[in-house]
């Protein structure tokens, strides 16, 4: 299966709450934390709902 890196690149502040919760099920906490994940399509669209708040590197 094909993985994904995602980074949080700018700050959850100001987002709305379901953002926030999109990047807590993403597993990020913090800014520039990175994780890898599985590319499913329920990844594919939390990638979609917060693209403007992290950076995404297929692997």
């Amino acid at each position: 299966m094909k993985k994904v890196r995602i980074k949080q690149i700018r700050s959850r502040i100001g987002s709305n709450p379901s953002q926030r919760a999109t990047l807590d099920a993403l597993g990020l906490r913090r800014m520039n934390q990175t994780v890898e994940k599985n590319l499913t399509p329920q990844i594919e669209g939390m990638i979609k709902k917060v693209s403007h708040l992290i950076s995404v590197e297929y692997l």
